[in-house]
């Protein structure tokens, strides 16, 4: 069981452009086809268990999985002597292990009113177990899955989680695990571009979800929750060193504004130190020789070229959220009056509202979910409109 080939990518075709003086054009794609492709294998096993109890007041629904996916189909960088910028390969084995939860119940149940409540629970654990042989017969190990602006890439690399967020981290101390910054007061980045920064894939994602129940009445709602997974802020590498954000401004350890100027107890002897309404921020860390960073940085210039000095994991946050996900409101119309309509068997109101309210999250100024996509590039955020909350009214009627 597996995906084929997509369309048009085992042999290579042509592809339609704008005409020119009313002459037909045809092009040659970027993405150069392989007539040796081969379609997605996947080995897949799952077990699970179901019970309910109390005449079905309480129950549970618990699934185990695991599943390899072998010759995966995509396109890799090629030299552009070739004429082509990429092109169509199977590569390697995906690994994937997981567990799916169900828990459902009704606390409350009378005459006229109950309430229903369930809980669903995943995870999933996934690893690239190997990648492709390159045409040299050396094992590749890293397939760059992209590489977007800021400096970070998307990458499936052997022994790691698929989509890995690569990039430049911060030096740290040996001895105290402290970022150690240079003799201006400015965070050190790692000389190597291809540390691991963080994982597009969440720790585990939940839904509880509630009914309440009073004669033809019903109000429910759900939660969505997210635990773990990284994003990249492109938002934040720039808005901070524009100055746009808050965190640009206010107070300092002294209590003056930090945009102030840099001010000397003694301007022709800095070892007398800072003056007492001096501006700027001294960022915590160490000096490279290990003792604590006292060098104050005036603020302006920090974020100016934040972006430039700053390694990409500053700019990495917390993916997590908890959602309320949507609410909605029905009205079952009752059957007596219906009756009256002599050709209604069934008829119900129903008002929904989804998208209502992100409770919590840790990426600053922006919807978590607004940086995924259903391809390869997730965990990337940049420029996204705020989510838009949507309203639904719904008529049912039966005859």
């Amino acid at each position: 069981m597996g995906n084929s080939a997509p369309a048009l990518k085992v042999r290579d075709s042509y592809s339609n452009i704008a005409p020119i003086s009313g002459n037909s054009l045809v092009t040659v794609p970027d993405t150069k086809s392989n007539p040796y492709l081969k379609p997605e294998r996947q080995r897949a096993y799952e077990a699970g268990l179901e019970a309910n109890f109390l005449k079905n007041r309480v129950g549970f629904d618990v699934a185990l999985y695991t599943n390899q996916t072998f010759d995966q189909l995509v396109p890799i960088s090629v030299s552009y002597v070739t004429g082509y910028t990429s092109k169509w390969i199977n590569a390697g084995e995906i690994a994937n292990k997981g567990v799916e939860v169900s828990l459902f119940g009704t606390p409350v149940k009378q005459k006229d009113f109950s309430w229903d409540v369930k809980l669903n629970w995943a995870a999933n654990r996934n690893k690239v177990v190997s990648l492709y042989t390159d045409e040299a017969g050396n094992e590749v190990t890293n397939l760059q899955l992209g590489s977007l602006q800021g400096g970070v890439t998307i990458n499936a690399r052997k022994g790691e989680p698929y989509g890995v967020i690569s990039g430049t981290d911060y030096v740290y101390d040996k001895a105290s695990g402290a970022k150690v910054l240079d003799a201006k007061g400015r965070y050190i980045p790692s000389p190597e571009n291809n540390r691991v920064l963080g994982n597009v894939n969440p720790e585990w994602t939940a839904g509880l979800n509630n009914t309440f129940t009073y004669k033809n009445l019903s109000l429910g709602f759900l939660i969505d929750m997210q635990k773990g997974g990284s994003v990249f802020s492109l938002d934040m590498y720039y808005g901070l060193a524009t100055g746009l954000y808050k965190e640009s401004v206010g107070a300092n350890d002294l209590g003056n504004p930090k945009r102030d100027p840099i001010a000397w107890t003694d301007a022709d002897d800095h070892s007398k130190g800072y003056a007492s309404n001096s501006g700027g921020t001294i960022y915590p860390g160490v000096q490279a020789d290990g003792t604590p960073n006292t060098v104050r940085v005036d603020e302006s210039d920090y974020h100016a070229d934040g972006y430039q000095a700053k390694p990409n994991a500053a700019f990495v946050y917390d993916a997590s959220f908890v959602k309320l996900r949507e609410v909605s409101v029905a009205y079952n119309i009752p059957r007596p009056f219906l009756a009256k309509t002599r050709c209604l068997s069934a008829a119900s109101l129903s008002l929904v509202g989804s998208n209502l309210w992100i409770i919590h999250k840790n990426l600053p100024y922006a919807d978590p979910e607004a940086s995924q996509s259903s391809g390869n590039i997730q965990g990337w955020q940049s420029g996204v409109l705020p989510s838009a909350r949507n309203f639904g009214f719904t008529l049912n009627i039966q005859f």
